[in-house]
């Protein structure tokens, strides 16, 4: 399993803090519909969920090709498009219909399969990979092998569609691992692409 990954209904942005070779305006472009898109789940998606004090009923669950799960008491239970406090807000409903009192669920997303981020250009390992919530550009780069020796870091772009019109935003990313700018946080379908070194 990859590292655990709370979803909550805080979006996640185009960007941590601005910088890194995005424009504002690009950077502004990039937030909106997308962000919440980022934190939904669906079929693939793997989450814990922990019941209070029902330890019967809490374990790891995966979202099956029709956007459900199957839980106990509940048998299936819709959670497709979803973020991690609607998916429990859904499963403490049915809970509460006759089986618990006032019953307290927490839904903690563990893997989001059914998103995926694709990584080009010069990189060790390209190739299309599970996305993360928040997961930063450099991370993506990392999990594709890390750059080649040819691979000019600070010309990456990242390839995202906005309201049906792909925007390409350049991103720093040498500059990001020194610390001199701030990272760059992936969406959904975002295209990850490092061009070759001319010098």
């Amino acid at each position: 399993m990859r590292h655990l990954a709370v979803a909550t209904l805080v979006a996640v942005s185009a960007c941590a803090h601005g910088g890194g070779g995005v424009t504002p305006a690009a950077a502004a472009a990039a937030a909106g519909p997308a962000a919440a898109i980022a934190s939904s789940l669906g079929p693939g998606d793997v989450f814990e969920v922990r019941v209070f004090q029902e330890p019967e009923l809490s374990g790891v669950y995966q979202v099956g090709p029709q956007g459900d799960v199957i839980f106990p008491l509940c048998k299936r239970v819709g959670v497709a498009g979803m973020d991690a406090n609607a998916a429990a807000e859904a499963i403490r409903g049915c809970l509460a219909k006759g089986f618990m009192r006032d019953p307290q669920v927490s839904v903690l997303v563990k893997e989001y399969n059914s998103k995926k981020v694709f990584v080009f250009g010069e990189v060790q390992k390209p190739g299309t990979f599970p996305f993360e919530d928040g997961m930063s550009v450099v991370q993506a780069v990392t999990v594709a092998g890390g750059f080649t020796k040819t691979a000019a870091q600070n010309s990456t772009t990242v390839t995202r569609r906005v309201g049906g019109t792909e925007t390409k935003i350049k991103v720093n990313v040498q500059d990001i691992a020194l610390g001199k700018a701030p990272n760059f946080t992936l969406e959904p379908g975002d295209i990850v692409y490092v061009p070759e070194s001319l010098f």
